[in-house]
């Protein structure tokens, strides 16, 4: 009698936990695929990275000359509070998600939740490990890395000694850059160290720093992001050594550390037009059009003139 009881009770606690996921009847999405009924909700991992703001003005700026109203959430880079978000705008009755996620697999029950609802959702920048995406719009992040490293052997040549700053882990970002440094790395270069300094300014010169101590003779960085990137150069500057440092975004910060002759190059990504690329798309789902599975946003190396 017990146990029966139990069940029923732990099969109550299931069919309301699922029911809770229920958006209210006013804010159920609509789905006739009008496109001035369209409703994005834009989850971004964290507003205080200078590519994610400019990503998202290009939601908000594209959305705006389409009419589209969108409905923007900050993660902080903290998966459970974007999770969190995404039920959120779910319950506001957006009915369309884009989602530039913090973790590409914490994200993923979410997108199976929005799945199962007839909501659906594009990725930007970052992937989601399972659920159904319609796209990610993205920079080619296998190609950036093998820029960065081809780079790095054309100025400094075989078997020079260098280290990688690499960002979040499990983000796809960083799988993606990293597969494709090492791509060619590994065979061109001699990688004495990396580690995460996810995504961050100040733990990429607090990484740099004991990377610096532990190994002598580095000749170069490749930083997963700009943002690491000039966290490294502090640290850099400080020992008064030569260290060539390639970071990945091509943000206005980075570009001008370029200009003034520190930071040595960036792989520029374009995150307004991925933004835009991302509206696009959402508006060709809604409109019953096959997009792709990937939408790539041209990338390109800059360095000082």
């Amino acid at each position: 009698m017990k146990k029966t009881t139990l069940f029923l009770v732990s099969l109550m606690l299931v069919f309301l936990t699922g029911c809770s996921l229920e958006p209210p009847e006013w804010a159920k999405p609509s789905t006739d695929g009008d496109v001035k009924d369209l409703k994005i909700g834009l989850s971004i991992s964290t507003l205080n990275n200078p590519f994610f703001v400019s990503l998202k003005e290009g939601v908000v700026s594209e959305a705006s000359k389409q009419g589209i109203e969108v409905v923007v959430v900050d993660a902080q880079n903290d998966s459970a509070k974007q999770s969190n978000d995404v039920d959120d705008l779910i319950q506001q009755g957006v009915n369309m998600l884009l989602i530039n996620p913090t973790d590409s697999s914490a994200i993923s029950p979410v997108v199976q939740t929005a799945n199962s609802l007839g909501i659906p959702v594009i990725t930007l920048d970052r992937s989601a490990e399972k659920g159904d995406v319609e796209t990610l719009v993205a920079s080619d992040n296998i190609k950036g890395g093998q820029m960065a490293a081809e780079y790095m052997v054309e100025k400094l040549g075989k078997g020079a000694k260098v280290v990688e700053l690499e960002g979040v882990p499990g983000a796809s970002a960083t799988r993606e850059r990293g597969k494709g440094f090492h791509d060619v790395a590994d065979k061109e270069l001699k990688v004495v160290a990396k580690q995460s300094a996810e995504f961050d300014r100040t733990k990429g010169l607090n990484v740099m720093e004991n990377l610096l101590q532990g190994n002598p003779g580095i000749k170069a960085v490749f930083a997963h992001n700009d943002e690491m990137a000039l966290g490294a150069i502090e640290a850099i500057q400080s020992t008064g050594k030569n260290i060539m440092v390639i970071g990945f975004d091509g943000n206005e910060d980075a570009l001008n550390s370029i200009k003034a002759g520190n930071l040595t190059a960036t792989i520029a990504q374009q995150p307004d037009l991925i933004g835009q690329l991302a509206v696009k798309a959402a508006v060709d789902v809604r409109e019953g059009k096959e997009v792709e599975k990937m939408i790539a946003a041209p990338l390109k190396l800059v360095v000082k003139e």
